[in-house]
């Protein structure tokens, strides 16, 4: 703002004692200041407010003067609440150096002044950023952008004075300003996108306020032009793969330009990230290709021949083949929004989940948006650390071949890459936050495998391994090859009316028997198979005396006619409570 709108606003109270004709310089802060020497706090451009608290003489006047003008202030206000009428030397300083020297009348406050220079500058600010959010949207809009989100959030930062970050759905950092001056940790990140996807789930209005910590944030989607922003669209389709813009502020009072501005600035990432979409493209394409190959049964040279084209693209600069894990991942919604405890429209048997897609959503698409963002390490930063991954999907499900470095001959390849629970580990909070409610993420991984003939196998092992994972409690499962030589593989595949006649036939008189009579048999039987049928460890363990366990177990046996002392019984017992 300039100074002679200052001296037009008589709210104000001032009084222009010198600087005619410097009325148009500009004022880009305000600081109120007693020091003889402020100029260490000062950057230029500031109106400086001041109570002559510093002036002791005349001869203190031009120094303090000298230092204001060699720090590049705009004006000088001084009260006349404490001393009256401002001195003459203090006027003959100020016209000795060219500064502007305003009177400020007793019966205003420095603090309104302050007010009203911050509330016009950063209003003017705005509109200045707003100009160039604008010209930056044309630009990327007809060409490439040349930096990224990082550019138009480092505006932000210096124009406005705010942090700010752009976030995956999943919670891992794509960019932030250079006035944040270190990056969010994992578990803040985490947090804001599980709000955010939950807000958006619940159909709730950005921006959103959202505190973790002793911080404040706002929360605005980026909605890609490419995904659909239609308001027929349902929200299921895009939530898992947007990315969201977080603010360390509360935008609960910000003026509807602020929250424009804000908007241009999402539409502005949005713009890179559907350029990022793109970019995927024959990423997608090599995917597809060799996923069609491999379910048709292609031959091994064929399919062979394809991943040579697909190692370059993968991992540029590769001097050998690469190994290859394959990961299976499929999204699962409830049509009605809403099953049983929660989970996905499902048909339930005795209980019992089985995979049905929400009727009309396609989760193949989601899925495979998931499969790009979580399969990324989730240390790594920056819009495209993804490009090492290929991602294909049919129908409902996702499936993402992962090239490995060749390791050397005494390696197994099946020690080496991704592991199901690592996976997860980052991503879980955020995604069951966006699953909220009516959806489920399952996923298998298979082993390294170190040809193309290995490869329809690695397929039909990461969906067994997925199908392991769908058996499971939680909204974001996952399984991997290693769990496949273990029993559990076999639980997923038992009819839904076998498993509920078993598991009702061994445990339904021990539930009644504990409803009735509070006796704990169920919790009893878990501990002793878990302590190998050992009576002196389980004893221990449950806090009982052996005496009462040998009565505990002998009703569950009487209940129950079986006896816990036969391996075939005990290993009844133990599948039964897996699968109940």
């Amino acid at each position: 703002m300039r100074l002679r709108a200052l001296l037009d606003t008589d709210a104000l109270g001032l009084r222009l004692l010198g600087g005619q004709d410097e009325l148009d310089r500009t004022v880009r802060g305000v600081m109120t200041t007693d020091l003889r020497d402020p100029s260490r706090y000062l950057s230029g451009g500031e109106l400086v407010l001041t109570g002559l608290a510093w002036r002791r003489g005349p001869a203190d006047s031009e120094p303090f003067v000298r230092l204001l003008a060699g720090a590049g202030v705009t004006a000088l206000a001084a009260g006349e609440a404490e001393l009256g009428a401002v001195p003459d030397d203090l006027v003959t300083a100020c016209a000795q150096h060219r500064l502007p020297l305003f009177a400020v009348n007793e019966s205003v406050a420095f603090a309104t002044i302050t007010e009203h220079v911050v509330r016009q500058v950063s209003g003017e600010r705005a509109g200045d950023l707003a100009a160039v959010v604008d010209r930056h949207r044309r630009m990327m809009t007809s060409g490439p952008a040349g930096g990224g989100p990082d550019v138009v959030l480092d505006l932000l930062g210096s124009d406005l004075d705010l942090r700010a970050w752009v976030l995956s759905p999943a919670g891992r950092l794509i960019a932030g300003s250079r006035l944040a001056e270190s990056e969010l940790p994992a578990g803040v990140c985490a947090a804001l996108a599980g709000e955010h996807l939950a807000a958006v789930r619940s159909g709730r209005r950005g921006p959103h306020r959202v505190a973790v910590g002793p911080a404040t944030y706002s929360l605005f989607p980026v909605r890609g032009g490419g995904r659909g922003t239609a308001a027929a669209r349902d929200v299921r389709e895009t939530v898992l793969s947007e990315w969201l813009l977080a603010v360390e502020a509360d935008a609960g009072d910000w003026p509807e330009e602020r929250l424009d501005l804000l908007e241009g600035v999402t539409q502005l990432i949005a713009v890179e990230r559907d350029r990022r979409d793109a970019a995927r493209t024959v990423r997608r394409r090599l995917a597809q290709e060799v996923l069609e190959l491999v379910q048709t049964g292609a031959a091994p040279g064929e399919i062979a021949a394809r991943l040579r084209v697909a190692a370059p693209v993968l991992l540029p600069g590769l001097g050998a083949a690469p190994h290859w894990q394959v990961v299976v991942a499929r999204v699962e919604w409830d049509e009605a929004g809403g099953g049983p405890a929660g989970f996905p429209a499902e048909s339930a048997v005795g209980g019992r989940r089985t995979e049905a897609p929400a009727g009309g959503l396609a989760g193949g698409p989601v899925a495979q948006a998931l499969l790009e963002e979580i399969l990324v390490d989730p240390r790594s930063s920056g819009p495209e650390p993804s490009d090492r991954i290929a991602v294909a999907h049919t129908g409902d499900e996702a499936v993402a071949l992962v090239p490995l470095p060749a390791v050397s001959s005494e390696h197994d390849g099946s020690e080496t890459g991704l592991l199901a629970d690592a996976i997860l580990e980052a991503v879980r909070e955020p995604l069951s936050a966006g699953l909220d409610g009516d959806g489920r993420l399952t996923l298998g991984v298979s082993a390294a495998v170190h040809s193309a003939e290995g490869l329809r196998g690695a397929l039909e092992e990461a969906r067994h391994a997925r199908r392991v994972a769908a058996a499971r409690p939680g909204r974001v499962c996952a399984a991997g090859h290693q769990e496949l030589a273990s029993h559990v593989l076999l639980l997923p595949f038992v009819p839904d009316d076998v498993r509920r006649a078993f598991t009702a036939r061994l445990l339904d008189p021990l539930r009644e028997y504990d409803r009735r009579h509070r006796a704990e048999l169920i919790p009893t039987l878990e501990a002793f198979l878990d302590c190998d049928g050992s009576w002196t460890r389980c004893a221990a363990r449950l806090h009982l005396h052996v005496n009462t366990l040998r009565y505990r177990v002998g009703r569950i046996e009487q209940l129950t006619g079986r006896d816990l002392s036969r391996l075939e019984d005990k290993l009844d017992f133990f599948l039964a409570l897996r699968m109940s």
